[in-house]
């Protein structure tokens, strides 16, 4: 299986990024809790250099706890401030103020020595696809700041969102690298539905899913369908079809309407709580 997408909407994109990223002070990357390494966007960091960073691990509800306090410490030994958020949840908002001021106290030091007051700090709201941004700055600034959507990529055009006096953040549109290099990272990136629907072929995808979980996390496909996930990946999803009554007319099984039930599931954390990478 092999994975390749970048809209051109997203080459315009980062143009776009490089010439606001001179008057940005603060760069807030969201990234999801689940795959950490594989969403993030390796051009940001090129792109924030010389910028304060946060870094929110976004999805913490559908993320393995203990794994994410890892992922957190990983990231503040490379000198990120961190957090794990859900985007939903206002008091999400408290943390991350916290993060803003940590990240920028050497920013608002320097300014309080220059004579400069009350100087906003602008902020700009970075990520892939899907990845909840949106849907944090409308929980963060308390109302429908931007447009959310459920599809990759809804976001079209950058927006500037005054939250206060002190603080101004720019949306962005998501985007991503032009070539998954490493497969596996598209991979991730499909089972959490970060890539659109359309370019990946779903059954195929929900046989490497089925590996994919009885290797990380033993025993969450019997608990949840009661189908020994030690049969052959394509007998795996047979059963979960008879165990959830995915039949076509004149009883034949639906193959591909269990797949795609297996992959929303996993996606929408009914199986469980998943971190699909661990830090090194």
């Amino acid at each position: 299986m092999e994975f390749q997408w970048y809209p051109g909407h997203m080459t315009k994109a980062i143009r776009q990024m490089r010439e606001d990223i001179k008057i940005i002070d603060l760069v807030i990357e969201l990234i999801d809790a689940r795959i950490p390494l594989a969403s993030r966007n390796p051009d940001i960091d090129t792109l924030g250099q010389g910028k304060a960073r946060i870094i929110l691990l976004n999805k913490r509800d559908l993320s393995d706890d203990e794994v994410t306090k890892q992922w957190i410490s990983y990231f503040e030994n490379k000198g990120y401030v961190a957090i794990a958020i859900d985007a939903r949840e206002k008091k999400s908002a408290r943390l991350v103020d916290e993060a803003i001021e940590k990240a920028c106290k050497e920013k608002r030091e320097r300014d309080l020595k220059r004579g400069i007051k009350n100087r906003p700090i602008r902020a700009m709201v970075v990520g892939i696809p899907n990845i909840g941004k949106s849907t944090f700055i409308n929980s963060y600034a308390g109302k429908a700041a931007t447009k959310t959507g459920n599809k990759p990529g809804v976001t079209k055009g950058k927006q500037w969102i005054r939250l206060r006096k002190d603080l101004e953040l720019l949306d962005t549109p998501g985007i991503l690298w032009p070539k998954f290099e490493d497969q596996t990272v598209g991979f991730y990136l499909a089972s959490i539905g970060a890539i659109r629907a359309e370019v990946i072929q779903t059954d195929e995808m929900a046989l490497e899913v089925v590996k994919l979980l009885r290797n990380i996390y033993p025993g969450r496909i019997f608990e949840k369908y009661g189908v020994d996930e030690n049969l052959a990946e394509i007998e795996v999803i047979n059963g979960i079809a008879k165990s959830r009554n995915c039949v076509k007319p004149g009883g034949d099984i639906d193959f591909t309407k269990a797949a795609t039930l297996f992959l929303e599931d996993f996606k929408n954390g009914r199986l469980g709580k998943i971190s699909i990478e661990r830090p090194e």
